[in-house]
This record gives C-alpha cells, sequence and structure tokens, in this order.
C-alpha cells in the first residue's frame, strides 16, 4: 500500500497517508477531501540515487571518494 503526501486546500494541513483503492484520504485536521499531493523529498531523493549506483567500474567515484560521484545528481 503505497503512502502519500497530502496539502488541504481547505485549512493548508500537510500530511502524509496510506492511499487503497477503496479508501479515498481526508484531512485528519478538518475532514476536507479537498487534496493536493504534495512531492515528497524521499520519493525525489529516491529517483535520483537510483540513476547512478557507483561501483568499482566507475573512475569518478572511485578518484573522488565515497558520496561525491559527479554522475549521482
Amino acid at each position: 500500500m503505497p503512502i502519500y503526501e497530502y496539502t488541504c486546500k481547505a485549512c493548508d494541513h500537510q500530511f502524509e497517508t496510506i492511499v487503497t483503492a477503496t479508501r479515498t484520504p481526508v484531512c485528519p485536521e478538518c475532514g476536507s477531501k479537498k487534496l493536493e499531493k504534495a512531492f515528497s523529498a524521499f520519493a525525489v531523493v529516491g529517483q535520483q540515487a537510483s540513476a547512478h549506483q557507483p561501483g568499482p567500474a566507475c573512475a569518478s567515484c572511485d578518484s573522488l571518494g565515497a558520496g561525491s560521484c559527479p554522475l549521482s545528481g
């Protein structure tokens, strides 16, 4: 079951919740169903990190050290 982040358009409360096909999320503060999906920082970072996996074959990572790969974005 996916977890999504939302911002309530009625009260501006930000929250995350598990979403299923049969359950419509509502704001836990005011009960409104007027929600906007927010970008998850985890999802954005997770996508960037998976774009390049440094390893022994990557000369850039080996020469600059772990965590400083110019190809990982």
